[in-house]
């Protein structure tokens, strides 16, 4: 893969490290927007099909890229906490059980579940990383393996860690939830798109993915994949959508107590949402196209230099074979000046995230090496003197 810097619309002096924010869009999705939001004003253009057509494509073009023949396992949310609402009333949690987490995961990974283990009498288990750096990663996956017991109902956890990109080993944490009869949900707003995810390896109970980062779509629409375990279960909320029949508007009154088969009964209402699933349907047949393995494997190779130097400096990223290419955290020492990069950064014009003391990286397909030598040298100029 070669840079694809010439399909987005950014701004030529921006250096964009920062997907793990918000995705630029590319340039065919502006065009799509412009198209559909020019039809909306001629509503009388939309027919039955357009309520359900491009929702069945956005299912399976979602399904092709996480590796799922199924694509009514599929459903289309409104973000990740709707997603994780679902699974939280489905969960049918018990006094002293416990749901797992790791420390510090993004707040719609957490509330939800301390709300229900508040309710059923139940704890919220957090695994903290080691203290130290070395062996980081390895050593925290091992920790989350160990704190699995018979007591463990559900794993809620990313395939990376948002704030550092550390690599979460879910075919293990699988195989041990497995043993112990546990679920395994999955937050893949941080990888999903840029990071290979395969239901035919892990088996996810849930896998819930927010639209608008690694899958370069918009905000306010994401996509959920729901297992075996839920396809009889409760939604949060009723629609007429989600119901059986519902293409046949002319019989709408005649109201359906069953729902359509599997995960399609956890979609929200208004999901046929005639502007946004035609863009987040075009980024992910464009995320097909190219290959996630091959953004991950691109993400790996503009990066592998200007992180050794980095390492050369004394600061630190987690392992490689304990971290993601698309995502990775840089961890401050006392001798980089924080006023200083800042400033930096900002006169470079180089956009980033920090996230308590680390700097963290998102780069994608739009970037090239010269954008990570620009970020080396406010580095290098951020020194503190003497």
């Amino acid at each position: 893969m070669h840079c694809q810097r010439e399909k987005f619309n950014l701004d030529p002096e921006i250096t964009y490290l920062n997907c793990s924010y918000m995705s630029p869009q590319m340039k065919q999705l502006e065009a799509i927007g412009i198209d559909v939001m020019k039809r909306q004003g001629k509503p009388y253009t939309y027919s039955i099909n357009d309520f359900f057509e491009p929702v069945a494509q956005l299912k399976k073009a979602f399904a092709d890229l996480i590796e799922t023949e199924t694509p009514d396992r599929i459903a289309i949310v409104p973000s990740v906490s709707y997603g994780l609402a679902n699974v939280a009333n489905n969960l049918h949690l018990k006094e002293g059980e416990e749901i797992l987490v790791a420390d510090e995961q993004f707040p719609s990974n957490i509330y939800a579940w301390q709300r229900v283990a508040d309710e059923a009498k139940a704890k919220v288990k957090i695994v903290p990383p080691p203290t130290a750096q070395k062996d980081r990663g390895k050593i925290w996956n091992e920790a989350i393996l160990t704190a699995i017991t018979d007591q463990t109902k559900m794993v809620a956890i990313g395939h990376v860690h948002w704030k550092d990109g550390t690599l979460f080993d879910l075919k293990a944490i699988r195989e041990k939830t497995n043993k112990h009869g546990a679920l395994l949900v999955i937050d893949g707003t941080q990888s999903v798109g840029a990071l290979p995810f395969s239901v035919k390896e892990i088996y996810p109970d849930a896998l819930i993915c927010g639209g608008y980062k690694w899958l370069m779509g918009p905000y306010s629409l994401g996509v959920a994949y729901y297992g075996p375990y839920f396809d009889n279960g409760i939604p949060i909320e009723e629609n007429w959508l989600n119901r059986l029949n519902s293409e046949d508007f002319t019989g709408l009154v005649d109201y359906q107590p069953l729902y359509r088969p599997l995960a399609n009964r956890y979609s929200v209402g208004e999901q046929s949402n005639f502007i946004l699933t035609p863009l987040l349907l075009a980024a992910i047949q464009q995320l097909n196209t190219w290959g996630v393995d091959q953004i991950q494997a691109y993400c790996q190779q503009i990066t592998t230099a200007a992180i050794a130097e980095m390492r050369d400096m004394d600061l630190f990223i987690e392992a490689d074979n304990h971290r993601s290419a698309h995502l990775f955290g840089v961890t401050l020492n006392d001798k980089i000046n924080p006023d200083l990069l800042k400033n930096a950064l900002e006169t470079a014009k180089i956009l980033v995230s920090f996230r308590g003391n680390a700097m963290r990286i998102g780069p994608n397909v739009y970037n090239d090496e010269a954008d990570l030598a620009k970020l080396l040298d406010c580095l290098k100029k951020s020194i503190k003197k003497g």
